[in-house]
């Protein structure tokens, strides 16, 4: 079947394409004004920072010599020429990582157990007075917005060295962290039945208990592994400053220019995260996963 296609007059068609191309060129201006404006910014950041690219291309080659100098064993030969000798001190180096993990573990479980505490105060929906809404956010803000290295820092200062001070810098930056996600999963709660279980006379902590906490339970875990999994690159960066684990010894390597040792430390850590990156990606999924079919 022919379908018939209307023509406009020329008149009105020239109409159309005027406006279109000024439309077009309208936008295409706010784009290079735009581009102008962050090239702006950049080279003002640059300066401000004190970036200097003569200096990053002139010294770029010993970034380079790095890692061929920690991927070179004391003899000569390159590290996987000889694994044994590259891996020597693995004994020592798995218990301090063992160390790292219960330092991650117990620093997380810590601050998960507060951020549970905390969040439903956190919650806009939830929090039973708004005085109480406003303390419970600034608290984790404050928490959050500090880096855990200089919690760490200042724990080593108050404890002495070892793992107790990264456990409780682990605790207080995961409870600001948690407490924001926990939060942001109880905002987006169904609301409907604590207003039903409000109904039957309940109590504000029964309500969070048999109304909100069915719900958000799922996304809590997974939230908390995830956490568990970021905190065991930050318990080895915390040994930087004294906090126990494998940074400790990763740090003494580097002042003391163990270059094979830095690059065989460094495998294991990595390695490590790689098998906890996978397997709490699994057991998200999984959660994740029952959720849904419920």
């Amino acid at each position: 079947m022919a379908t018939a296609v209307s023509i406009l007059p020329a008149l009105q068609l020239a109409a159309l394409d005027d406006a279109y191309s000024k439309a077009v060129a309208r936008k295409r201006l706010k784009m290079m004004l735009a581009a102008a404006l962050f090239a702006a910014a950049l080279v003002v950041a640059g300066i401000g920072a004190e970036v200097n690219l003569r200096t990053f291309f002139t010294h770029f080659g010993n970034f380079v010599s790095y890692f061929d100098r920690i991927l070179t064993l004391d003899s000569g030969q390159r590290v996987w020429t000889d694994i044994g000798e590259w891996f020597w001190g693995l004994k020592k180096w798995l218990k301090l990582l063992g160390e790292t993990l219960l330092i991650s573990y117990v620093g997380t479980l810590i601050g998960a157990v507060l951020a549970f505490a905390l969040n439903f105060f956190a919650a806009q929906n939830t929090s039973p007075t708004p005085w109480l809404l406003f303390i419970v956010r600034r608290l984790l803000e404050f928490a959050r917005t500090v880096p855990g290295i200089v919690f760490a820092l200042i724990f080593v200062i108050a404890f002495g060295l070892g793992p107790m001070a990264g456990v409780l810098a682990i605790a207080v930056h995961s409870t600001g962290a948690l407490g924001k996600q926990f939060s942001e999963i109880v905002e987006n709660a169904d609301m409907k039945p604590v207003e039903g279980v409000r109904s039957t006379g309940a109590s504000w902590l029964s309500c969070m208990r048999f109304a909100v906490l069915p719900q958000v339970s799922a996304g809590y875990a997974s939230y908390a592994l995830l956490r568990f999994e970021i905190n065991v690159r930050e318990a080895s960066v915390m040994g930087f400053v004294g906090a126990g684990g494998i940074g400790q010894e990763l740090v003494v390597a580097i002042r003391k220019f163990y270059y094979s040792d830095v690059s065989a430390i460094l495998v294991t850590i990595i390695v490590t995260v790689f098998v906890i990156d996978i397997t709490t990606g699994w057991l998200r999924g999984k959660l994740f996963g029952k959720e849904t079919r419920a």
